[in-house]
């Protein structure tokens, strides 16, 4: 490692808010930083370690922080909103604009192809914000002081999002507030129906959803994946009705 890379690892965990310095930190070595290089090392880049272990051990700790960050400061919510802002909180949309807050893209190694894809951007994005997770996680200690550092990141993060979402719980989900609104009419369930449009992964315009209630269409929705086109489709209907989808200019859902 570079002593310039390494000097922008570190300044990376001083943006946010950890001191791999201090008694409790992994240090300030190659090695001690060996996992952060890992996490930014995206799998386009073709280097002999890259990221997708570490994504796959992120996953499994961002749930785990999240849960502990959810009983901690909303012990009140039932299981079932509980697990509906958590799954708020870890969506690949959500990790996709925190990496954009903390400045990782400009960190990040990636191949040509990668570099250049813009449609993909949220997705690697995404991955790699994941994967940094997994990272801190490993060089803190693992499961010997290893969430610390998640949370410590993480939590302001998290008290700004779900203060918003406890705000406006269709935030992002406008699926939810459609359903409420059909039900509420005595209508049924609206139906959606995607038509796979592209094959590129990571295309915005992958899916094209449309959606209607009893036998009325009452709007379409582009996404990258059938989720995300359903969750245009609903905004898209929410419109139509002449009711104001919160959050207007949001992106849906990962």
């Amino acid at each position: 490692m570079t002593p310039q890379r390494r000097r922008q690892l570190l300044e990376l965990l001083r943006q946010l808010g950890l001191d791999p310095a201090a008694p409790d930190g992994p240090g300030t070595g190659d090695r001690a930083l060996a996992p952060i290089e890992e996490a930014l090392s995206h799998r386009s880049a073709g280097r002999p370690v890259d990221h997708e272990q570490l994504e796959f051990l992120g996953d499994a700790v961002l749930r785990l922080a999240s849960s502990l960050y959810l009983r901690r400061h909303h012990p009140l919510l039932s299981v079932g909103q509980a697990s509906a802002l958590r799954a708020q909180l870890v969506s690949d949309r959500w990790l996709g604009e925190l990496a954009l807050a903390c400045g990782l893209e400009p960190l990040l190694h990636l191949g040509p192809m990668a570099a250049g894809d813009r449609a993909g951007r949220a997705t690697v994005l995404a991955e790699c914000c994941e994967a940094l997770i997994g990272g801190l996680f490993v060089a803190w200690g693992g499961s010997d002081g290893g969430l610390e550092p998640v949370l410590q990141w993480l939590t302001p993060h998290w008290h700004r999002t779900s203060a918003e979402l406890l705000d406006d719980p269709h935030r992002h989900n406008w699926k939810s507030a459609l359903q409420e609104w059909s039900q509420g009419q005595r209508r049924g369930l609206p139906t959606y129906r995607s038509d796979e449009r592209s094959r590129i992964h990571g295309d915005p315009r992958r899916f094209l959803c449309h959606v209607e209630v009893g036998s009325e269409s009452l709007g379409e929705g582009w996404g990258g994946s059938r989720r995300e086109a359903e969750q245009q489709a609903a905004r898209a209907a929410l419109e139509t009705l002449g009711l104001s989808p919160p959050a207007a200019g949001s992106p849906a859902a990962g």
